[in-house]
Parts: structure tokens; sequence; C-alpha cells
């Protein structure tokens, strides 16, 4: 299997792609917290389908929540842009841009494994 090539990515770019990991992160437990409907809604079972649904009734979220959420999606959607519409990739066209994609959303981890 051929080497993966290295790229020199900028620091600003490395930062965006971590705090872009951890919003992500943070973003992704918050929900898993989270009453299932934002608006309050009664629990329904329903077995008709290709397999059984079932949510327990749900108090909706808070507004302090509400707002978290949003607070987080506005910050995901900043540091995205922001990491896609770097101008380090218009030094890398056509393969070699999906390989160095591919290779910053993984840079976090190899900088784990080293420690």
């Amino acid at each position: 299997m051929p080497a993966t090539p290295a790229y020199d990515f900028p620091s600003d770019l490395l930062a965006g792609q971590e705090e872009l990991h951890q919003v992500r992160a943070e973003l992704l437990a918050l929900l898993k917290r989270l009453p299932w409907s934002v608006e309050p809604l009664d629990g329904f079972s329903d077995d008709h389908g290709w397999r059984k649904v079932e949510r327990p009734a749900s108090p909706g979220w808070t507004p302090d929540e509400q707002a978290e959420v949003e607070k987080l999606r506005d910050r995901e959607r900043e540091l995205a842009v922001f990491v896609t519409c770097h101008r380090f990739w218009d030094q890398v066209a056509g393969p070699d841009a999906v390989a160095a994609r591919a290779r910053l959303k993984h840079v976090h981890e190899k900088a784990i494994d080293t420690e």
C-alpha cells in the first residue's frame, strides 16, 4: 500500500480542525443527554413498521438548552466554513486535495497516539 503523503498544514487550519472536532463531540454529547423532542410531546409506541419504535414522553428542551444547542451548531458551521475555505486548499488539487482533507480530519488522532 502506498504511503500517504505528509502535508504541511498551517497551524490555524490545524487549530480550526481540532476545535471543530471538539465542538462536534460536545454537541453530540449534549444531544444525547437532551430529551428526544425539542417541544413537549406525549410518548408513543408503533409496531406497524419493519421494527418497533417507542419513545417516552418528552418534556421538551428548556430555553437554555435550546440556546446551547444553537450556539454549538453556529460555532460548528463557522468552523466548517473556516476549515473548508482555508487558503491552504488553493495549494492542492484533485486527488491530492481529497487525500489532504482526509489526512487533516485524522491529524489529531496521530497526536494522541504519540503522547
